[in-house]
């Protein structure tokens, strides 16, 4: 009885030790909590998107939340997980942020509880297969939605982030950056009476507060001119800069075709991307769980997890653990 237990414990292992290989160090991507209920991809669908990637040429890839909710990361709309479906809380204003001390220190205070687990998630196994096919050369530029930074941790070189990152603090009044992780460390030492800790992070890196602990908050202004720091991510009802919608533009005139992965394109900043596309006579394939505001210009379409459907096309791919980038 005793050996056939430490057998069934060896092979255990073994079968980690593997996945680990395949997702790299995902502690967060065996959690899919907040990844709404769907259909596994069925044969035809994975032989239509198989066909559309291997015919297409060069792709332009355009990612959202719902890439990012497999490392851990809850999305604002999914059915049932998202933010809207399990919160009244709703994402801070840029005009709110900019206008009112209080709206700001509030919301710096909540990113500082949530920083460290925000900062440390890693890429899952849909980053990581982007990396590969951006390195064969069929992914030619990466437009993120997201902040969260993973492709870069994944290692993808061409990348336009769209909404900005959470890695980056900017000051409104003079436009100084610094890394993130610096202002961590300042916000510490201001702020070393707050002991709370978090384990369950909002889409953009924050979590929920007392008054009391947001009320006690201290934050800096920007050691180069004395103004309000930001972090360097368009807020809802802020604009994207000129500057990277020409960028966009640009990775999408030059590509063939156009790949949709975790979105549902609500915000028309990332569906301007399908009109573009859709303009410039370009086949668009999309995977998402649940409806997308481009559904009806899709070749093809797919509502299954990303993760799920780049494994299965590309089962052979080895990831290294190591092969994470670090900011």
């Amino acid at each position: 009885m005793c050996v056939i237990k430490v057998l069934l414990m060896k092979i255990k292992r073994s079968s980690n030790v593997q996945l680990s290989r395949i997702l790299g160090n995902s502690q967060n991507f065996s959690s899919l909590v907040f990844v709404p209920k769907c259909e596994p991809a069925n044969d035809n669908d994975l032989s239509r998107l198989e066909d559309y990637l291997k015919n297409t040429g060069n792709i332009c890839v355009l990612t959202g939340a719902g890439i990012s909710t497999e490392s851990g990361i809850p999305d604002y709309r999914s059915q049932g997980v998202g933010l809207y479906a399990t919160s009244i809380t709703r994402p801070t204003l840029y005009q709110d942020f900019c206008k009112s001390e209080q709206v700001r220190r509030r919301y710096w205070a909540r990113n500082y509880i949530g920083w460290p687990r925000f900062s440390s998630v890693q890429p899952n196994v849909t980053h990581r297969t982007l990396k590969y096919l951006e390195d064969i050369g069929l992914v030619t530029g990466i437009v993120t939605q997201n902040v969260d930074g993973l492709h870069t941790k994944a290692g993808s070189k061409n990348i336009i982030e769209l909404h900005g990152t959470g890695f980056k603090v900017m000051c409104l009044n003079c436009d100084n950056k610094i890394d993130r992780k610096l202002l961590q460390i300042k916000l510490d030492k201001l702020n070393s009476s707050i002991k709370h800790v978090s384990k369950i992070i909002r889409p953009d890196g924050d979590v929920e507060l007392s008054n009391e602990i947001v009320n006690d908050f201290i934050l800096p202004p920007c050691e180069n001119c004395g103004g309000i720091l930001k972090p360097d991510i368009v807020f809802f009802g802020d604009n994207v800069a000129k500057k990277v919608v020409d960028s966009v533009r640009n990775i999408v005139t030059k590509s063939d075709g156009l790949l949709v992965l975790g979105t549902s394109l609500t915000t028309f900043s990332g569906y301007r991307i399908i009109l573009q596309a859709i303009e410039e006579n370009k086949k668009v394939a999309i995977v998402n769980i649940g409806e997308t505001r481009a559904d009806k210009h899709a070749s093809v379409k797919l509502e299954s997890r990303c993760g799920e459907v780049l494994k299965k096309l590309y089962p052979n791919i080895q990831f290294d653990n190591n092969s994470n980038q670090h900011f």
